[in-house]
């Protein structure tokens, strides 16, 4: 299977590019990625100033959950005041680059990732808070504990798509990160759970340290209490969860785990799709079999023969 991407590569050869030493150039290109997320890479001011601007439906949210203070950490130095109909935007210089090609590299790298590095804020803030509950209840018995801790922290909502949306709960054991997702066709809806049944297969073949993963089509429990959840009547509306323990919280896994789970809605739909048009090219690949088969059985016209009667007069006849 394909794993897409955390990046955006568009931007990453765009950067690599002048970073080389190419001739500095006019840029004016507004760039897509997924969940609806776009980029303006433009030279507003000179052709050695890249303005890179970021417009994300959600960003009011990330905000609320720390993302301010994510960007300033990745990308300090280079913020500048959000490009008009943007929520950010950094500017960077060609003619003062860091002089190492490893710094250049990382400065590359931490760009391309600027819609991870924004998304990622609510995912740190509740690892931060699952820590800070963990230490907390190692204190007390899972009786005595204070009803705060068992219950666990807020959860955050990241409405980052029409109608689908992330939810994230820190609790004392373990980090729960809900995905809302919509299947606009019932073949979508077969796919899905034939693909998450493989994830839950996996985990108890093979692969025992991996997320606990459950699907369902009303709300999970930890749920119960958010607003504004999109009505599950009519069977569209899919809950996947992913239960993060500890072993997958450690700070040195924090990084990948955050990129992986990021991308799930991307790529679980990505990979219905791709499934879809991998079996109707075989269903049309089949039926031309099938009709050439039909062709080959088709009997051929007889010959008709010409026959004289006792009298000499001669006639046809089929043979």
């Amino acid at each position: 299977m394909l794993l897409l991407d955390y990046q955006n590569v568009l931007i990453e050869s765009l950067l690599k590019d002048r970073f080389s030493g190419a001739a500095p150039a006019s840029i004016d290109q507004v760039v897509s990625d997924f969940d609806g997320v776009t980029f303006h890479i433009s030279t507003p001011e000179s052709k050695t100033r890249i303005q890179i601007s970021l417009a994300i439906k959600c960003f009011a949210e990330l905000v609320q959950y720390g993302a301010q203070s994510v960007l300033e950490r990745e990308y300090g130095p280079y913020i500048v005041a959000p490009e008009s109909g943007y929520d950010f935007s950094i500017v960077v210089d060609l003619e003062d680059l860091p002089a190492e090609q490893d710094a250049r590299d990382d400065l590359i790298r931490r760009i391309s990732l600027l819609k991870r590095n924004a998304m990622a804020a609510p995912f740190e803030q509740a690892f931060d808070e699952f820590k800070a509950l963990s230490e907390e209840a190692s204190k007390y018995s899972s009786e005595q504990a204070p009803q705060g801790v068992r219950e666990g922290g807020e959860v955050r909502a990241i409405h980052y798509r029409e109608e689908e949306a992330i939810y994230i709960k820190a609790s004392h054991d373990r980090v729960t990160v809900i995905f809302s997702t919509i299947f606009r066709e019932e073949t979508d809806r077969i796919f899905g759970k034939v693909f998450l049944q493989e994830f839950v297969d996996a985990r108890r073949r093979a692969i025992q340290n991996a997320p606990q993963v459950l699907f369902r089509n009303d709300p999970p429990l930890e749920l119960q209490n958010v607003p504004g959840l999109p009505a599950s009547g009519s069977g569209e509306v899919g809950y996947i969860t992913f239960v993060l323990f500890p072993r997958h919280l450690t700070q040195q896994r924090r990084e990948e785990v955050i990129s992986h789970i990021q991308t799930f809605r991307d790529y679980f739909h990505y990979h219905i799709k791709a499934s879809k048009a991998y079996i109707h090219s075989r269903m049309r690949s089949r039926t031309a079999d099938f009709l050439q088969v039909l062709r080959r059985a088709r009997p051929e016209e007889q010959e008709q023969k010409e026959r004289k009667t006792a009298s000499g007069r001669a006639f046809r006849a089929q043979g």
